[in-house]
């Protein structure tokens, strides 16, 4: 049985088999062909955290593909507390066919993943946003026709997007450059990991967000303040001012380069108006592209 906690999990050909599975089943949805190769499935969502394009792929993902989706707050499900953590996973688990857990603490997803006895997916933690950074990869494919070499410059925090960009980039052999302040960096931990798995990667830092940008076929931003950050807000909109995306920045680099966002987005903060709605920002084909990838990891993962 298999389980997408992190893209640590996967193997390179893992995900070359996921984001063809997706660009298959898109190319179907395309011409009106939604193949119900999940019928009868049930999918049970289980969230910490407010999400609407997350919630709202795998909501849409298992209708295409025939299933059904449940979903249940953290508390509703008595994720804390009412019962333990292992009691909700084995029941959940064995009415479900996948599982799918938002949460703010990583630990509560793995402790899950011992317990229960179907696929557990990694809708978002605090370290990890594996299915966004997949969805990401599947858009710079189908943007640039395929992935050879395209170099994502991430401007910003080094969060739970972020790292999982990180992993996936080294994994696959892309070019990714972090530019952001001192202090912002990736989690320690999370990487070594990625210099212990992926000794050639290409991942480096740039605290010089107009240097890091010259050579980017990707310009990316996430939020300063990440959910649970929202104190460190003032504090972080400081030593980011220097890193917005902007005009100015998305002029230095090539005429090419795409703009992207996780989405949800501060206007005005890590982006401006100009940016977001402008004709290199492709934002918005990479929010729908969410569904599509929610599907090629489901159907990947329940080998339908």
């Amino acid at each position: 049985m298999r389980h997408l906690t992190t893209l640590f999990d996967l193997t390179a050909d893992d995900v070359r088999a996921i984001l063809a599975r997706a660009t298959e089943l898109k190319a179907l949805a395309a011409k009106g062909d939604r193949p119900a190769v999940l019928k009868n499935r049930v999918l049970t969502q289980i969230y910490d955290k407010p999400s609407l394009r997350t919630r709202l792929s795998f909501d849409a993902a298992m209708v295409h593909l025939g299933g059904e989706s449940v979903f249940f707050t953290a508390q509703d499900a008595g994720l804390y507390g009412r019962e333990s953590l292992a009691d909700v996973a084995r029941v959940v688990g064995g009415i479900s066919d996948a599982i799918v857990l938002r949460t703010f603490s990583h630990t509560t997803i793995e402790e899950f993943c011992e317990w229960a006895p179907c696929p557990v997916i990694n809708g978002l933690s605090d370290d990890y946003h594996p299915c966004q950074a997949l969805t990401d990869y599947f858009t710079v494919q189908e943007v640039f026709g395929e992935l050879s070499g395209q170099k994502i410059v991430f401007v910003g925090d080094g969060n739970n997007v972020a790292a999982s960009l990180a992993i996936l980039s080294s994994m696959l052999g892309l070019p990714m450059t972090l530019a952001c302040p001192v202090g912002y960096e990736l989690n320690e931990t999370i990487f070594a990991e990625i210099r212990k798995c992926y000794p050639d990667s290409q991942f480096m830092y740039s605290h010089d967000p107009m240097e890091a940008v010259k050579d980017a076929d990707v310009i990316y931003t996430d939020v300063w303040a990440s959910m649970g950050q929202e104190a460190e807000a003032q504090k972080r909109n400081a030593a980011f001012a220097g890193f917005q995306v902007n005009a100015k920045l998305l002029a230095a680099a090539p005429s090419t380069c795409r703009f992207m966002h996780d989405l949800p987005a501060r206007r005005g903060l890590e982006v401006t108006d100009e940016v977001m709605d402008g004709e290199q920002s492709i934002v918005f084909l990479q929010s729908e592209n969410r569904m599509h990838l929610a599907k090629g990891v489901l159907a990947w993962l329940l080998e339908a």
